[in-house]
Order: structure tokens, then C-alpha cells, then sequence
């Protein structure tokens, strides 16, 4: 082990530890300890512990296996300490204390991973219930975060994770992962919660920035751990989906943090690894049955990829793909894509006919992008008065910094 360090390069060493191990080493904990809250306890000892020891004996070689043992041990310890008022404590510590000890394995930590996913994601759960824990133990998420993507208050989702906890002690829970049998009925949630993740990333909901590469780079993490479990054609178009969308991160905002459109993107600046990964897993998934939304999505996503710049846009086809999806999954939120596709196809009247159709139903009221695709029709249009009210409306309901300032210009230049 090397020498003593300095506080500032310890304390640069655990925050590297926190934001790339920090979840891993939890799902670890949760396998070893059995209990939720048990884990979460021993992984903020073990941190405060590196904070007092890496100082006087170094910076181990493997933190991530240093700080499970030593959470591990802590968590015994305290045990231990608590059962002179709970003796079914002391047993569980002795059972504890002669499990594993070897935590250098990086496959086990990957197996972690899944037994945790899929334990949050587990039946008996509620649904909401399974993604408000899932995007809690196993992303990360606050409570605050979850909140706003669910358009709910934190001790709403607070009450959700606190009784998902519960079922899953009182049941008996396995924290395993699944048989293949019994896989199918937990994976339309554990993809939910992979592409809620990978939204929030892509797309924040609130905020100063508009992407959290953290939050997508996990999502598509975790996409990768389920794909190498279960390769079946949905699996596979929802991890091309993410790269193919990921793709464009860095041709989507201004070095200030500014919002920038496809149309307008430098598209030397799209990945093309991610685009050519992404485009192989879509003709990959598209070849078997069994593909559904996210695989469309992922074929859209793929179209607009392959044009080198805007006016090579294949629209007929992306029109064609979003009435497929549309067929599959009727939801306002497509509808309005598919109207913004025609649009793009067929001139700026045909798409806000639909798209005031799906207004004037109610649908999409409280939607922002749903009065920015309008306004920007109407800007097309040259119907400017009636696209400065369609922006300012957008701007009402907008969250995240760069939408807004986004939004702000486009009402600036409707003079």
C-alpha cells in the first residue's frame, strides 16, 4: 500500500470513488448486509473512515474492495454493539462475520448490480413503488430528483421507497437475480426505469444544465448489464436508443451551456462509435421478433443519425416509423412527434393542424415542448405575433435554464 497522502488528494481520491463506485459498492453492501438501510449506514462509515485512514496509511490500491470490507465490518460491529438490546442481532453479526471476504472481483460487482436491479424491480412491488426505488439504491437519485420526474412531492416518493424497503424485509425478497422464466415479468419495468434514467440524463427536468452526463452514462450502464443478461430484441434496441441519442451530446448545448437544435448542430462534433454501435444494435433488433417501442424509437433515432446534414433527413421515413410507434403506443407525446415529422415533410400547416388538434383536446396542455413545436411552425409560417404567444406559453412552463434562455431569444426575434 502506498505511503501516507496528502488530506486534499485523499479527499480528490474518495470523491472519484464516490462518483464512479458509489452505487456498485451499495449493491454489494445490500447482497452482504441483507438490509437496505443497513447498507447505506455502513457505506457512510466506510467513507468517513477513508477520510481518517488514507490520510496516515495511503490510497489503497483497489478503494472500491476497501471501502465494501470496511463497511462491512462496520456494520457487524455496530451490530454487535446493538444486540445487549436485540439479541437476534448478535446472531445475524456471527452469520455476517462468516460470509465473504474477498470483494476484489469485478464480475461479482457487475452480478451485483443485477441482483439489485431486479430485486427493486420485483413483482410484489407496486409499480410505482419498484422505479421510485430502483432510481434510488440503484442510480442514485435524490428523493428531490424523483420527485420531479414523476411530477410528485419528495415525501410522496419518500413513503414509496421507505415502503418498498419494508415489503421487500417482510417478504423475504431474494436478492437474486431472477431465472429466465421469471425475468419477462420484471423487464418492462427495469427498462422503464433504465430510459427514465437515461432521460433525466439526456434531458434534465430541472436545473442550470441541460444534460447530466452522470445520470445517462449510468442508464446506458446498466443497458449494457441487462442486454449481456438478456438479449432479446427490445433489450437491444433500448441500449441502441441511448447511444444513438447520447451520440449527440456534446453538438447539443454551447460551451456557455446555451440550447442548440439538431437542425443547427455541427454534426462533426455527433459520436460516431456510438452512432455505429447504436445503428448495428437497430438492424440487429429490427431482424427479430419481439421489438417494440423502444426499438422504434431507436430506428428514428438511426435516421436522423445517418443524415450528414439536415436537408438529407429521410422524413418520409421518420414519418413512416412514428405511425408504426404511434400504432404500438398511442400516446399524445408520440402524436405530437409524428405531427412535427409531417410537418417537416409536408410544410408547417399540415403538422399544426394536428398538433392544435391535439391541444384543443386538452392533450399536452402543460407540456412546454408541445407550445415550442408550435411556435416554431408558426415562426415557419411566418405567423409571428401568434408565435411569440405560442413561445411566451412555452416559456410558462418550462424548468430547466437553458429552455428558458433558449425560449427567450425566440421571443426576442418575434418582433
Amino acid at each position: 500500500m502506498p505511503g501516507p497522502q496528502s488530506t486534499e488528494n485523499v479527499r480528490e481520491a474518495i470523491d472519484a470513488v464516490y462518483r464512479t463506485e458509489s452505487r456498485r459498492i451499495l449493491a454489494t453492501l445490500i447482497r452482504l448486509l441483507g438490509d437496505f438501510d443497513l447498507a447505506e449506514e455502513a457505506l457512510h462509515d466506510a467513507l468517513a473512515s477513508a477520510l481518517q485512514q488514507w490520510p496516515k496509511d495511503g490510497i489503497p490500491d483497489n478503494p472500491r474492495a476497501w471501502l465494501i470490507s470496511t463497511g462491512r465490518f462496520k456494520a457487524i460491529d455496530a451490530m454487535r454493539r446493538r444486540s445487549r438490546f436485540d439479541a437476534s442481532l448478535g446472531q445475524i453479526a456471527e452469520k455476517l462475520d462468516q460470509g465473504e471476504t474477498n470483494f476484489d472481483n469485478v464480475d461479482g460487482v457487475a452480478d451485483d448490480d443485477l441482483r439489485l436491479i431486479f430485486t427493486c424491480c420485483h413483482p410484489a412491488l407496486p409499480a410505482d413503488a419498484r422505479v421510485a426505488l430502483t432510481l434510488r439504491e440503484v442510480c442514485g437519485l435524490t428523493t428531490e430528483e424523483i420527485a420531479r420526474a414523476f411530477l410528485t412531492s419528495p415525501p410522496t416518493i419518500a413513503q414509496r421507497i421507505v415502503r418498498a424497503k419494508s415489503k421487500i424485509r417482510d417478504a423475504g425478497i431474494p436478492y437474486v437475480v431472477p431465472s429466465t422464466a421469471d425475468i419477462p415479468e420484471r423487464l418492462e419495468t427495469v427498462m422503464q426505469v433504465v430510459y427514465l434514467v437515461f432521460n433525466e440524463g439526456y434531458s434534465a427536468s430541472f436545473g442550470e444544465n441541460l444534460t447530466r452526463a452522470d445520470l445517462s452514462g449510468e442508464a446506458i450502464r446498466l443497458g449494457r448489464l441487462v442486454k449481456d443478461l438478456l438479449p432479446n430484441p427490445e433489450v437491444i434496441g433500448l441500449l441502441a436508443l441511448m447511444l444513438i441519442q447520447e451520440s449527440r451530446r456534446m453538438a447539443r448545448v454551447t460551451p456557455g451551456g446555451d440550447l442548440i437544435l439538431m437542425e443547427e448542430q455541427d454534426r462533426g462534433k455527433w459520436d460516431q462509435q456510438m452512432i455505429s454501435e447504436g445503428s448495428q444494435l437497430v438492424e440487429q433488433a429490427l431482424s427479430a421478433p419481439g421489438y417494440g417501442v423502444y426499438t422504434i424509437q431507436a430506428a428514428i433515432a438511426a435516421v436522423h443519425a445517418a443524415a450528414k446534414k439536415p436537408s438529407e433527413t429521410d422524413w418520409a421515413q421518420i414519418v413512416a416509423l412514428y405511425t408504426v410507434l404511434y400504432q404500438i403506443s398511442p400516446t399524445p407525446i408520440v402524436e405530437l412527434n409524428r405531427a412535427v415529422a409531417i410537418a417537416m415533410r409536408d410544410g408547417p400547416a399540415a403538422g399544426l393542424a394536428l398538433i392544435d388538434a391535439i391541444l384543443a383536446r386538452g392533450d399536452l396542455s402543460d407540456y412546454h415542448l408541445a407550445h415550442s413545436a408550435r411556435a416554431d411552425l408558426l415562426r415557419r409560417s411566418n405567423r409571428f405575433s401568434e408565435a411569440r404567444e405560442a413561445y411566451q406559453a412555452a416559456l410558462d412552463l418550462a424548468k430547466v435554464a437553458p429552455e428558458r434562455r433558449f425560449l427567450e431569444r425566440r421571443l426576442e426575434q418575434m418582433v
